[in-house]
């Protein structure tokens, strides 16, 4: 079951970036006193009482026009923003946090959040609403800021909840109330192999879904853009039921349009997230660029396997070494990714196409496998003998054993003297070494050393 989806709104400067840091646990959005410093959305996982969700920090809603002129509360481009923001907020989030200013008070832009986020909730059969709002009153590191909430009743979304984002002050509170209100998790009834389909606006994703299912399932257009949801279709293939998610375009960071793109961006992430199998299609006209790389490093950064196409190889002239070129190019920019297979393929013309699903279905089996126990340890002790861990302040890595504790992915626990000691070089080198012994083809793999003393 995806995993909960938490969208931070409100106006510009509240603290929204402050309390997305806080609750992801790291310094990930750009924190900054100058209004709309947060250009577009930023993705994180959070944890709370060991439930598991995603939290999605907005761009503050700007009342200015072109960041000069000052809008009426009115007006009608001022209206669309805000309604950009609510809509990309409840549309696909589980739960929403409208941010605003315990200092300033209660302001016309907030009043007109609420109003909108009010109307976009659902009522459910139990009388509940869907999604919950919660009001969250930042910068309230006072008690005598703190006795001044009751004024943001006025918003109509309920108690509000008084915290300082940068202290963390009373933020226990709300993520307690936060977490009861998601679902509650269900094991995945949908048991197919899932297969997303991603990359960049106009690299063929949807021309490729049309071929593998052999019908027009998918509108395809030139215009980037042109698929708004992840569209989930089922096949079946060599007796193998399938599920294929076409993802929407993925664009580069800052190229985001409001309203329903960022719907895209947010769904693309979410099914990357639900698949086993992730086919990432780089254009072969463009060739790759940094947007391709962001998305090949969320596919990895959410553990998931991968096939690398390269589409419109039609479109490409060749001699005898372009193919080899390519290949060389790719490697060296997805370097973080080396064991990806890559195809060269063509979706408008069905070159290769129909090694796609042989190909994504032999990496499922890759995440899935498992190594014997003195398999690994036989690699460990083989690594140890050829290339020693470096000291550190004179003491040096010592491995014992170790043992796969999972399979998809692939997880490897390594019980040591020191995990402290072992520079990240040295656990690339490990992880090196495994897939010399077995190579998971198409799919990252986990190593995780443990100190032989903790509990």
């Amino acid at each position: 079951m995806p995993k909960p989806t938490v969208a931070l709104v409100g106006r510009p400067n509240v603290g929204k970036s402050t309390l997305f840091n806080r609750l992801a646990g790291e310094r990930l959005a750009i924190v900054d006193d100058t209004p709309g410093t947060t250009r577009d959305r930023l993705f994180a996982e959070s944890d709370w009482n060991g439930r598991a969700f995603n939290i999605v920090d907005t761009g503050g809603i700007d009342p200015t026009h072109g960041g000069h002129t000052p809008l009426s509360i009115g007006s009608a481009d001022f209206i669309e923003q805000i309604r950009f923001q609510a809509e990309v907020a409840v549309h696909d989030a589980d739960a929403v946090i409208l941010v605003v200013d315990g200092e300033a008070g209660v302001t016309p832009p907030d009043i007109e959040v609420a109003e909108i986020l009010r109307r976009s909730q659902k009522k459910q059969p139990d009388g509940s609403f869907k999604p919950p709002v919660f009001l969250v009153v930042n910068k309230c590191e006072s008690q005598a800021r703190r006795d001044l909430v009751g004024e943001f009743y006025e918003l109509g979304l309920g108690e509000p909840y008084p915290i300082s984002a940068i202290h963390g002050t009373n933020t226990g509170d709300i993520l307690d109330d936060l977490v009861a209100s998601f679902p509650e998790q269900e094991s995945e009834e949908d048991q197919n192999i899932k297969i997303a389909i991603a990359g960049k606006p106009n690299a063929g994703k949807s021309s490729l879904l049309n071929r593998l299912v052999g019908e027009e399932r998918a509108i395809v257009s030139p215009i980037p853009g042109t698929t708004r949801d992840a569209v989930d279709t089922q096949i079946e293939f060599d007796g193998l039921p399938i599920t294929l998610i076409d993802t929407a375009g993925i664009r580069r960071r800052g190229r985001i349009a409001p309203g329903v793109e960022k719907f895209s961006v947010l769904r693309s992430m979410k099914a990357i997230e639900r698949a086993d199998v992730a086919l990432l299609l780089i254009d072969a006209t463009t060739g790759i660029t940094a947007q391709d790389a962001h998305i090949a490093g969320f596919i990895k950064d959410a553990w998931k396997s991968c096939v690398v196409l390269v589409n419109k190889w039609d479109a490409i002239e060749k001699d005898n070494y372009t193919m080899e070129d390519y290949s060389r190019r790719i490697k060296t920019d997805l370097n973080f990714m080396d064991y990806v297979p890559l195809l060269f393929i063509s979706a408008k013309t069905g070159q290769r196409v129909n090694q796609v699903l042989p190909i994504a279905l032999r990496v499922q089996e890759e995440r899935l496998a498992r190594l014997t126990t003195s398999q690994i340890n036989q690699v460990i002790q083989l690594a140890q003998d050829a290339h020693p861990a470096p000291s550190k302040s004179g003491r040096s890595l010592k491995m014992y054993y170790g043992t796969q504790v999972r399979s998809d992915p692939p997880t490897f626990l390594v019980f040591v003297n020191d995990p402290k000691l072992a520079h990240f070089t040295y656990r690339r080198y490990l992880e090196n070494r495994i897939r010399d012994t077995y190579s998971f083809v198409g799919t990252p793999i986990r190593v995780v050393l443990k100190g032989k003393k903790e509990k």
